[in-house]
């Protein structure tokens, strides 16, 4: 089982930035794809971006594709979604997820964090 956790998130303006960690404390957690996802208010959840076991490979939704980086630090257990050129749009709770296989379906993801706030100000 692993344990996530988000951080990072906050109120921003738009065309700001922000960094999101997603850290667990379990070795394991470098066994497994992480994906981000969010859900906006009064919206389904939705695939942000997602990056393999060995941090190689790295896939993102249209809206996330040349705003957004996702990576990780194997060593600190961590993976990172740097958030650039934010939009009120990307308003959301972004929630990281550790799966296998590698992809954006929800349903490959077993563990979930509790997930962050993103607040984009107009």
């Amino acid at each position: 089982q692993v344990q996530l956790v988000e951080s990072g998130g906050g109120l921003v303006q738009a065309g700001g930035s922000l960094r999101l960690s997603c850290a667990a404390s379990e070795r394991s957690f470098n066994n497994y794809a992480i994906g981000w996802f969010r859900r906006a208010p009064g919206k389904e959840r939705e695939f942000v971006a997602a990056i393999s076991d060995t941090g190689r490979s790295t896939i993102y939704s249209p809206s996330a594709k040349g705003r957004f980086a996702i990576s990780r630090d194997r060593a600190k257990n961590t993976v990172y979604l740097q958030m650039n050129s934010l939009k009120p749009e990307d308003t959301a709770v972004y929630y990281c997820a550790a799966g296998r296989p590698f992809g954006p379906k929800p349903e490959h993801y077993d563990y979930w964090g509790q997930g962050t706030q993103v607040t984009v100000s107009s």
